[in-house]
């Protein structure tokens, strides 16, 4: 794994880990941390099959694609709150998921583009 890929990924997971401790914090769950752990869990979970999975490929080894790792640890972090963590995806949680990790995730990368050419 390259530098830039670790760092993509660990900034990725930052996203995740800021969406849920504000959403914990503002729907007054539980904010210890088995509650955050609980709830970035399957997110998180996604979020590293969307990174390793071009590791894993033999040919072509890029970084991800950011719209396939946001799109991927949306969909499928839904899919696995629901189905194996047994916990709601309200539709509001799905769009406030998927536009709030959409603003993170793609504006980490465009500071530090923007940063890279200044």
């Amino acid at each position: 794994m390259s530098r830039t890929a670790l760092r993509a990924y660990l900034f990725d997971a930052l996203c995740v880990l800021l969406m849920v401790v504000i959403g914990t914090r503002n729907h007054k769950t539980d904010t210890g941390l088995s509650g955050i752990l609980f709830v970035a869990a399957p997110f998180w979970i996604a979020l590293s099959l969307a990174h390793l999975a071009p590791l894993l490929q033999r040919k072509n080894r890029k970084d991800p694609n950011t719209y396939v790792v946001w799109g991927y640890t949306v969909v499928m972090g839904m899919l696995l709150r629901n189905m194996v963590f047994n916990r709601g995806t309200a539709v509001a949680f799905i769009i406030v998921a998927t536009v709030f990790l959409g603003i993170t995730m793609f504006g980490w990368r465009a500071f530090i583009a923007r940063g890279a050419t200044t």
